[in-house]
């Protein structure tokens, strides 16, 4: 290259630079579904570090899956039965707007005519789990988003190859990057070659081109069980041990699992069917006829939610939002990771200033300390609002649970923060049921046994570096 090429190439790089530049600036606020407060925090990034910026916004700042696996979840939900059995009529008048937002994100009504229990630890609902596994006349279903292959890890994974054996169709799905050491280990062959169908989610393949076409962090983040169309399960659990042995230094995780009966466990099938067509070349269609359900029947009247990158924006902030606000003299809320959007805070924050008695409950020592420093980011407001905040110290509270004036329960995989309510495919499960909801408050009250209050006055003696860190984290939070 001669000397006058280099001058040349020089001389306009600094002007290819400004145009990148101003490219991407433009593509961040052109951009739907980002909030203000992300646009800045994107623009401030790209302006101030262009070319590290310019990389990030490419590889993290945009919610896409890819445009292939998007043509393939919309073609499997297009082979799903719409699904809009139910009934109003079973929610009282004062609940039923939460329900009908619930099925403007689903599809689905709210159905009566289940039986639930809230499990009494994560080795108890291993065991029931394997014990109803065992019980299957037809088909199980399993989709975990961590799937380890410790001690209750593999009670599962035995159980499905008895279940195989006798001729019960088995189908397990796991998210490739959270299972990664089960989907690379001799047990998902062994899982395979005993007639067991397994499937991984969201495969990454090779990190490099996955991360040209699509966001290697969107992940499959529900837990999901299904048995012959009549059970399922819902709550915070994956499939291991409380122990959860990646992360010893936390233990134990402790989690929350309910068990329900009736045809809530279509729904979840629905969803489940969804996340295994739009994945593996196999259509579920003869496992997807409707149950019966008697239209008198008002036992534990509940509704299946599932959100994702694929399903409406801001789908998960509405509902938790509109829970936050229906309360009118309790709200009880558990969550690992909280990193909310400003419509979320302050909604919890209005809600303890209009007198509702507001309590969250944390994990005193979170497994990620950049999400524990951004989450105390927030406690200053919180607490001058009134809500209680409580930091667990029995282990990493793992819970993800929302209770309304002992009546109304939301349970399932979401988080209060950013990747649950825009990026991870999650579901819940909507609950109307006041002895399902005073078992999840006793539960809640458990939690606080073991807790320590954190007060107005501690917040402030904070030092300076340490709210100084908390806040920096903080900001960073709507850049992701």
């Amino acid at each position: 290259m001669t000397s006058e090429l280099k001058y040349e190439l020089l001389s306009i790089y600094p002007l290819v630079s400004i145009a990148v530049r101003l490219a991407v600036m433009a593509r961040i606020l052109l951009r739907p579904n980002r909030t203000p407060s992300s646009r800045i925090a994107w623009l401030v990034v790209v302006g101030a570090v262009p070319e590290i910026g310019i990389i990030a916004y490419l590889l993290l700042g945009e919610v896409n899956i890819g445009r292939r696996r998007v043509a393939r979840v919309r073609e499997a939900l297009a082979r799903i039965p719409r699904y809009a059995e139910g009934n109003d009529e079973v929610i009282p008048e004062r609940y039923r707007n939460l329900f009908r937002l619930g099925r403007s994100i689903s599809g689905f009504r709210p159905v009566g005519g289940n039986k639930a229990d809230l499990l009494a630890d994560s080795n108890a609902t291993v065991d029931a789990l394997v014990t109803d596994i065992d019980n299957a006349k037809n088909h199980v279903h399993l989709l975990f988003y961590i799937w380890l292959a410790d001690n209750n890890g593999r009670k599962v994974i035995e159980a499905l190859k008895r279940a195989s054996a006798r001729g019960v169709t088995c189908r397990a799905m796991v998210d490739d990057l959270g299972s990664r050491a089960l989907v690379r280990s001799h047990h998902w062959e062994d899982m395979r070659l005993a007639g067991i169908k397994v499937a991984s989610g969201l495969a990454v393949g090779n990190p490099l081109f996955r991360l040209m076409t699509s966001r290697i962090d969107l992940r499959n983040h529900r837990k999901i069980v299904v048995i012959d169309g009549t059970i399922t399960y819902c709550g915070s659990q994956n499939c291991a041990d409380p122990e959860f042995r990646v992360k010893p230094r936390y233990a134990p995780w402790v989690d929350a699992m309910v068990r329900f009966e009736g045809p809530i466990a279509y729904q979840n099938q629905l969803l489940f069917a969804g996340d295994w067509m739009a994945g593996v070349k196999e259509d579920l269609g003869d496992l997807l006829t409707p149950p019966e359900i008697s239209p008198d029947e008002v036992s534990t009247p509940a509704q299946v939610i599932g959100t994702g990158p694929t399903v409406r924006y801001s789908a998960m902030q509405e509902m938790f939002q509109s829970l936050v606000f229906a309360a009118r003299r309790e709200l009880v809320i558990t969550t690992p990771y909280y990193i909310p959007d400003d419509a979320l805070q302050t909604a919890i924050c209005a809600c303890a200033y209009r007198g509702v008695d507001t309590t969250i409950i944390f994990p005193a020592r979170n497994d990620s300390w950049v999400v524990g420093a951004a989450s105390r980011s927030y406690y200053a407001d919180l607490l001058a609002a009134g809500v209680k905040i409580h930091e667990y110290e029995g282990g990493l509270l793992h819970t993800k649970s929302l209770a309304v004036d002992g009546e109304i329960m939301l349970i399932g995989s979401a988080n209060m923060d950013r990747r649950s309510l825009e990026l991870n495919y999650e579901n819940n499960i909507l609950v109307y049921d006041r002895e399902l909801t005073e078992a999840l408050r006793e539960r809640q009250r458990s939690y606080l046994e073991r807790s320590r209050e954190v007060t107005r006055g501690e917040v402030a003696r904070w030092s300076m570096p340490r709210r100084l860190l908390n806040n920096t984290v903080a900001i960073l939070g709507p850049l992701f």
